[in-house]
């Protein structure tokens, strides 16, 4: 492999409780297909909508040895740089519909009405709120400035300043926590039960499960967009997905799987070395949290507890975990803004290249290639999760302002 990317340690697991064959009832359950095209109509009709591309990055696929390299670019998504933007949003839409309706204000609630400030008397005097390491949060308070209500966001205290500016400008009061991002998922939880206020947080535990669950719908828009965009054209053979809490991994997994069936692509989860509460829930083979500062630059996974919905879907879902290491996620960051011959130059935030790190890294190593079934015929695909979401450290990590790339797609 001519790349310029060092060898890095990465950790394997196979999946042993992994499913093949139709998705089980479960995870249709989770994930309607109705309720899918339902997320994906509504969402298409918001000012703004947009596809993400979907790019073939046939130079790198060429030196690292694979047929193909899919990459959703997920860094133009209504602007607010990264897919965080179809799953907060939208949970705050059918929060503010389901209130509204129960209320008895009126049924149905459009989502038009909402942003034309039909109801603005009654949404004014509902307050959405979550924790977020960046993005989840972004998302939330674009959707409650866009929708009509109150927001209040949680950081923990690792959070940048470039991330807590880019929530604050959509109206959000910020507050800060102590500790990691499971300290203020649950001081979020405190304080808004305390307040009367409604959590729209992208992970889910015992007793809260419903709002979490619209989050992962909005995600699957992605999923259909890939669907189109490839076409007629061959299926990806994996899907290198980003751990966090695990609600992308699932939506992108369960939504494959929905699609393609037994015939559905190997699926690998990715998360940073020092924050893999997917791959010790494997390991175990129940959801279990990990302790420690989660002192991670892929600030989007610095997670150390799994969403109790997503897990649902990767114990069966999940064929492979992977954790890769902080260096790693800054080489590929390089690598994307300086690609290769015939690839379009790309800005990717760190979070956004575990998964294409992880598959570059393991094409290199024989042994880990034939566990992961990689081979010169693989087309592995990446869900670009965000771009320069905190452009300050992108320049930090990569050497040059993200505004001086210029992009190609």
């Amino acid at each position: 492999m001519d790349l310029p990317l060092s060898d890095h340690p990465l950790t394997h697991l196979a999946n042993p409780a992994a499913r093949r064959g139709p998705p089980p009832g479960s995870v249709s359950a989770l994930l309607p297909p109705a309720e899918v095209t339902a997320a994906r109509e509504e969402i298409a009709g918001w000012p703004g909508y947009a596809a993400t591309p979907l790019v073939d990055l046939r130079g790198l696929a060429r030196a690292a040895g694979f047929d193909a390299l899919l990459y959703k670019h997920e860094a133009s998504r209504f602007g607010l740089g990264s897919f965080k933007a179809l799953g907060g949003a939208f949970a705050v839409l059918r929060v503010l519909q389901r209130a509204l309706e129960e209320a008895g204000v009126a049924a149905p609630v459009r989502s038009a009405d909402l942003r034309a400030g039909k109801f603005a008397e009654h949404t004014a005097r509902i307050t959405v709120t979550c924790a977020t390491d960046g993005n989840h949060g972004r998302s939330v308070a674009w959707g409650a400035r866009m929708f009509g209500c109150r927001c209040v966001i949680y950081l923990h205290e690792t959070v940048s300043a470039g991330r807590e500016r880019a929530i604050a400008r959509h109206g959000a009061e910020i507050r800060r926590v102590p500790g990691t991002y499971d300290d203020a998922v649950r001081k979020a939880a405190e304080e808004a039960a305390a307040a009367g206020w409604i959590v729209v947080s992208d992970t889910s535990y015992s007793g809260y499960l419903e709002i979490p669950r619209q989050v992962m719908l909005g995600y699957t828009v992605m999923v259909e967009e890939i669907v189109e965009q490839l076409g007629d054209g061959p299926p990806p053979t994996h899907l290198f997905l980003q751990g966090g809490v695990g609600g992308l991994a699932a939506a992108v997994a369960a939504r494959f799987w929905q699609h393609c069936g037994d015939a559905r692509p190997r699926v690998v989860v990715v998360e940073p070395d020092r924050a893999a509460c997917l791959f010790e829930s494997a390991r175990r083979g129940r959801p279990v949290a990990v302790a420690g500062d989660l002192d991670t630059l892929m600030a989007g996974l610095a997670c150390g507890e799994p969403s109790l919905l997503a897990w649902e879907i990767l114990a069966v879902a999940a064929d492979d975990f992977l954790t890769v290491p902080d260096a790693a996620a800054v080489e590929t960051m390089r690598l994307l803004a300086f690609p290769p011959a015939g690839d379009p130059p790309l800005v990717a935030g760190e979070s956004a290249v575990a998964g294409l790190a992880a598959a570059l890294l393991s094409r290199r190593d024989p042994e880990l290639s034939r566990a992961l079934g990689l081979t010169a015929g693989s087309r592995p695909l990446f869900i670009g999760s965000e771009g320069a979401t905190d452009p300050e450290t992108w320049q930090r990590l990569v050497g040059v302002a993200p505004d001086t790339v210029e992009e190609g797609v």
